[in-house]
């Protein structure tokens, strides 16, 4: 039955260079190898017709955003007219035939995918792949910083903006009949807010292409590379690599360097701040690949990162990672063997300072990372999502005229 389900998909993201993007490509990808019949609901990259074209077993529908949208972040936008296609991709929809459809989020291709879903009387699994809440509190306190208010203010109106987010986001996913989420933690948050049934969604890797064979520096360099790849925005904590930065030269490890791969709102101001840096943009496919594998450590300071694909894809290369105890990234790493788990600041400087002293130790978690990461697999993850549409359609067996 799982190879047959028609699945209507809108996904938050799909040309951007960002985690949700790259999972829905990829997953696209791997239903069109097994022939699934998807209909894929997208916002364009450029000028689009916005009629549905179909590849093999994949029909895509590409919405074009205007003159209403306004900027998220650097590659991210959200169009607040984006319903005057609500009629037509019904319509659309309608004529597809789908038993099921999911959506990846609260933006604006989300919001008309609840619409369909409820108005077509449709099966609707959600999965949740950013916490938005963090980053309204973190963002919020970043505009805070301009204030001339007490920290213990600029704290508490962060945690209440959270707070707020939070609630919201919740209420948006008791729309949906199943909820996926790409952690333990966030599938325990998600049932016990939405009272929905909710099952782990987590992610592949492709170790073919993220793979040490793809490094082109010397394997015992004379100066010990620490590399980030990700938006460089307040929400991923990337101004701690300033100070993680410091306080190394401030221990006289002076055969450092950052490599900064990604783009984003803070980004000159790590540029004008880090002594080492140098900075690559964002790159794709076999350049990224080179740049993960010309790491010699991966620092991922994020604490509001529900999964940590780049996590994923740095071990895939053979890197060994060191991550904070909040988020996903922390089920990624087997701790002190494939990387570290640092809970606090201090314990991340220090297990990055270990790791600058230590080539025997890089090469030893590199390889356990390596290991690690080729478990993963993308066709579980797709098996994954299918079961879940299964019970969805199961326990919703409602179906639309068409």
């Amino acid at each position: 039955m799982t190879n047959f389900l028609r699945v209507a998909l809108f996904p938050d993201a799909y040309h951007e260079a960002n985690g949700v993007a790259r999972t829905f490509r990829t997953l696209e990808g791997v239903a069109r190898r097994r022939g699934l019949p998807l209909l894929l609901v997208r916002c364009a990259a450029s000028s689009s017709s916005h009629q549905p074209q179909t590849d093999g077993s994949v029909t895509t529908i590409e919405l074009q955003r205007g003159g209403w949208s306004f900027p998220l972040d650097t590659d991210l936008s959200f169009d607040l007219w984006l319903w005057r296609y609500a009629r037509e991709v019904r319509e659309q929809v309608r004529a597809f035939g789908p038993q099921v459809i999911h959506v990846t989020g609260p933006s604006d291709i989300g919001q008309l995918g609840v619409y369909v879903a409820k108005s077509l009387r449709l099966p609707l699994v959600m999965s949740w792949h950013t916490n938005l809440h963090e980053y309204a509190g973190r963002r919020w306190s970043r505009l805070l910083d301009y204030a001339f208010i007490s920290p213990l203010v600029r704290e508490q109106t962060s945690l209440w903006a959270e707070a707020q987010s939070l609630w919201a986001t919740m209420k948006f996913y008791e729309y949906a009949d199943v909820c996926l989420a790409p952690n333990p933690e966030l599938v325990a948050l998600v049932a016990q807010k939405t009272g929905k049934p909710t099952y782990l969604m987590q992610r592949g890797i492709d170790a073919e292409q993220f793979h040490p064979r793809h490094r082109t520096r010397p394997r015992l360099p004379a100066v010990v590379r620490l590399g980030f790849v990700g938006r460089l925005s307040a929400e991923k904590n990337v101004r701690f690599l300033a100070e993680l930065e410091r306080q190394l030269l401030a221990q006289g490890l002076t055969n450092i360097e950052f490599r900064i791969v990604g783009a984003g709102s803070e980004r000159d101001w790590l540029a004008q701040t880090m002594k080492t840096a140098t900075f690559a943009g964002v790159q794709q496919g076999e350049r990224l690949a080179q740049e993960y594998a010309d790491f010699d450590i991966f620092v991922f300071p994020s604490r509001t990162d529900t999964y940590g694909n780049v996590v994923l894809e740095a071990a895939a290369s053979g890197v060994p990672c060191v991550v904070t105890g909040d988020g996903g990234p922390k089920f990624l790493v087997d701790p002190d063997e494939s990387g570290v788990v640092a809970h606090d600041n201090a314990a991340f400087v220090s297990a990055v300072a270990e790791l600058v002293h230590s080539a025997e130790r890089r090469q030893a978690m590199g390889e356990a990372a390596r290991a690690r990461a080729q478990r993963a697999s993308w066709e579980a993850v797709l098996d994954e999502v299918y079961q879940a549409y299964q019970i969805a359609c199961a326990q919703s067996p409602i179906i639309s005229e068409f």
